[in-house]
């Protein structure tokens, strides 16, 4: 007697229903909030806190529903861009090819600040040279999927296209420039001690597309369950701001009027820590405010690029004298950057 089996339901089915059911809420979270906070709530769109309440709400859910996309489709296509893979595609390439190669896979391969020491270690001791290193980890936190879109969301193609190109410029000269100057003597001995061996089996090939879909999930939930401190905090602040700071505030320290701007934006973001999802709310507030859109993203350069705590990680691999290199090199990017957009936009 023949038993009948069921099929296992093909994948593509459960990703079309997340994807109809996350086009259902995008299309409905502006009037959702609308219904909550002017008449549930009967608060008025007129004062500032009913303003502020419903920023805050209405962008913490977009941002939210936007990373979750964001996430999922970049994490499926990094399942095919291993670590390994990524160094073995840098391993042997010429100053030049390599930097421009280098900023690309930045891009489409995204590490966050904890990955900077394994990825460091793996490209240097794989023979990747230290500027097209520098490149790859100048790039992959600057110019990544979630700037773009996001960027793209609140500002428009040009935008985004400008940040892109930009960034990447940046990432390359920067690596050049780095690459020239014979730092090698300031990496910490053990990295070009350490022995990276290859294989010849790469597991991100072999894996079925539910399997993929399941790395974009798990993906979603390990990098929301991260940055949702910062998140917040960033579109509070850009709530505060909407709804009660004055905009001569920031005019008077980082507008237009001020020459000395984008340097203060910069020197203003390096010492902080966090991320485009974190920090793009706030320069949505301050443009809305009248700040300089070149300054705004200066600022946002130096924040996700530079961060304090990547460069405290970095320590173990770097020595100071090159971390302070690599931070004056960048920072004078981002702040001819900045003027550049500035004169441009």
């Amino acid at each position: 007697m023949n038993t009948l089996r069921l099929s296992k339901p093909s994948p593509w089915i459960g990703l079309g229903l997340a994807a109809l059911a996350w086009v259902v809420l995008y299309r409905s979270i502006l009037p959702f909030w609308d219904w909550v906070v002017y008449r549930l709530l009967g608060l008025s769109a007129d004062t500032r806190l009913g303003e502020a309440v419903h920023f805050f709400l209405y962008d913490t859910s977009k941002i939210v529903l936007l990373l979750c996309a964001i996430i999922f489709v970049v994490a499926v296509l990094r399942s095919f861009f291993s670590l390994e893979r990524t160094r073995n595609l840098l391993g042997g390439r010429r100053a030049g090819v390599g930097n421009l190669l280098a900023a690309i896979l930045g891009v489409v391969t995204p590490f966050c600040s904890c990955s900077a020491v394994p990825a460091f270690i793996g490209f240097v001791s794989a023979g990747v040279p230290l500027g097209i290193t520098l490149t790859f980890l100048i790039a992959s936190p600057m110019v990544n999927e979630v700037a773009l879109v996001l960027l793209y969301t609140l500002f428009g193609w040009k935008i985004a296209a400008l940040y892109l190109v930009s960034g990447l410029v940046l990432a390359i000269g920067a690596g050049l420039v780095l690459g020239r100057m014979g730092l090698e003597r300031y990496v910490e001995p053990f990295v070009y001690q350490t022995k990276v061996g290859k294989t010849s089996f790469d597991p991100a090939l072999g894996m079925r597309w539910e399997e993929r879909f399941a790395v974009g999930l798990a993906e979603v939930k390990s990098i929301l369950g991260k940055i949702w401190p910062y998140l917040l905090l960033g579109i509070g602040l850009g709530a505060v701001i909407h709804g009660w700071v004055p905009a001569d505030l920031f005019a008077r320290y980082a507008g237009p009027e001020n020459p000395l701007a984008v340097w203060v934006a910069v020197l203003l973001g390096i010492p902080l820590y966090s991320n485009a999802a974190g920090i793009l709310p706030l320069v949505e507030v301050l443009h809305q405010k009248g700040i300089p859109m070149g300054t705004l993203l200066a600022f946002m350069m130096a924040v996700v690029a530079l961060s304090l705590p990547e460069m405290v990680l970095l320590r173990q691999v770097l020595k100071l004298r090159l971390i302070a290199i690599w931070v004056a090199v960048v920072g004078l990017g981002i702040v001819l950057t900045g003027y550049l957009f500035n004169a441009v936009l």
